[in-house]
């Protein structure tokens, strides 16, 4: 019994899974932060993107 708890504290298969779901948790958390960041200037341009096409006059024919 002592035998399999020593192999079981020495194996380190699944410490590269831990590494893995902290590096992924770590980039979600980065693209949140970024997307918090540069939501309103997102929104502002969007808004006069808006403005612009709903002023321009389309018509159905040559002039």
């Amino acid at each position: 019994m002592l035998k399999a708890i020593k192999t079981f504290a020495n194996d380190e298969s699944g410490a590269v899974t831990v590494d893995w779901v902290v590096l992924t948790a770590a980039l979600v958390g980065l693209g949140l932060a970024v997307m918090a960041v540069i939501s309103s200037g997102l929104e502002n341009l969007s808004g006069d993107i808006n403005n612009v096409l709903q002023s321009d006059i389309v018509t159905n024919g040559f002039r």
